[in-house]
């Protein structure tokens, strides 16, 4: 039977254009098989009562058969169709009593309706039913066996009709439907990227800009050219920053892992914190790249803001096909004042379950935690071959990184 679940929302903007073409051609070709039977029954020049008799038969026949193919239409008598397939039943055969052969054409409605509401075990049965009792009918009425034979065809592939047009209308809608549901999974597919790249964007730059904010209020008492540098960096990372959201708003960005190496490294030296860095993957795709830089982005946010470092080592290396990235530090179980200690991350939120689903995207894994020696370790591997896969319909560049030694 039909489910009107699957029928779509009301849609005032008027966009359901197709949906709402086939129910009303699917009505209009009932229309028509009531109109010919209406058309038989006039031939007879019948009388008033007559013919005002059947004509509300006619309608009551077409408002049924509409229920039975779209249960939306009225969901309170979808719900008792077996009251509705019995009372249909009755408006096939009882008429015939006085129109005889005039009604031989309303069969095919309750055979559409046998295979629109019951099950194929009992449907197809009963659709057969419905044409053997019409012949017999039309046999115990004496017409010949050969126009018997033209009417058995004519139920058959009516009611065939009726169910086919029925069950394809419901198809229209579903795959309507199932458009207006790939299209919303679009629009919330894209809003949680651009939601992930503000994020990892804007999160190293913000933590950098407070960091230095409160360097510079300590530095204003006596060291006046210090903090001057010090809000100039500031100013130059606030317009980086806004040069990241317009980036956003433009589209996927592009980003240079040893840019963001030396970045990270001045940034470093500047609050005191060792750093090492090596640098030996020569040339990447474009956005293993930048993933790589976003997962260094990220991972310094998160250690600037949960613990206080003092070392600090960052690798990039590549070893055949694949791509080994590495961002450790010692701040574990040196926490900042008021922030949670950094804990592995377990791919729920942003950050780096963010940074966890870019890599996997590429045929890759990332991976965050305490190491045993103290210290805590971000580790992403990316399979160049994989990547490729990935990326092969994007077109995705590369570029020539020079190996960096230690710093």
């Amino acid at each position: 039977m039909n489910d009107e679940a699957s029928w779509p929302k009301p849609d005032p903007g008027g966009n359901q254009l197709a949906p709402k073409a086939a129910v009303t051609i699917t009505a209009l070709v009932f229309l028509g098989y009531t109109g010919v039977a209406t058309s038989y029954v006039l031939a007879l020049h019948p009388s008033g009562l007559l013919l005002s008799g059947t004509l509300a038969l006619l309608a009551l026949l077409l408002g049924i058969q509409l229920v039975h193919s779209f249960p939306r239409l009225v969901p309170s008598l979808a719900r008792r169709w077996p009251v509705t397939l019995a009372v249909q039943a009755v408006i096939t055969y009882v008429p015939f009593c006085w129109l005889g052969p005039l009604w031989i054409g309303i069969p095919s409605f309750l055979a559409g309706s046998m295979l629109l509401l019951l099950r194929p075990v009992v449907a197809w049965p009963g659709f057969v039913g419905v044409v053997v009792g019409s012949n017999v009918l039309m046999l115990l009425m004496g017409d010949p066996v050969g126009e018997t034979f033209y009417i058995s065809v004519a139920t058959v592939t009516n009611g065939l009709v009726i169910f086919g047009l029925s069950r394809l209308t419901d198809l229209v809608i579903e795959v309507h439907r199932s458009r207006a549901e790939l299209a919303n999974l679009a629009v919330a597919q894209e809003r949680l990227r651009f939601a992930r790249d503000l994020h990892d964007l804007l999160g190293y730059s913000l933590s950098a800009i407070t960091l230095k904010c409160e360097l510079a209020y300590r530095l204003v008492p006596g060291q006046h050219e210090l903090a001057q540098q010090e809000l100039t960096e500031i100013l130059q990372t606030a317009r980086q920053a806004l040069s990241d959201v317009r980036a956003v708003a433009r589209g996927y960005r592009e980003m240079s892992l040893s840019a963001e190496v030396e970045s990270a490294k001045a940034m470093l030296a500047t609050l005191g914190v060792r750093c090492t860095a090596r640098l030996d993957f020569g040339l990447l795709p474009q956005q293993v790249e930048t993933v790589l830089a976003t997962v260094l982005r990220e991972g310094l946010t998160n250690m600037l803001r949960h613990s206080k470092v003092e070392q600090c080592e960052i690798s990039a290396v590549r070893e055949g096909r694949i791509v080994r990235f590495r961002l450790a530090n010692d701040g574990v179980g040196r926490t900042v004042p008021g922030q949670p200690p950094l804990v592995r991350d377990t791919g729920g939120g942003s950050g780096i379950g963010n940074l966890t689903t870019r890599a996997r995207e590429l045929g890759g894994t990332l991976t965050a935690g305490p190491h045993g020696t103290g210290w805590f370790v971000v580790e992403a591997a990316i399979d160049l071959d994989a990547a490729t896969l990935a990326l092969s319909g994007s077109g995705g560049t590369g570029r020539r990184n020079a190996p960096a030694q230690a710093a």
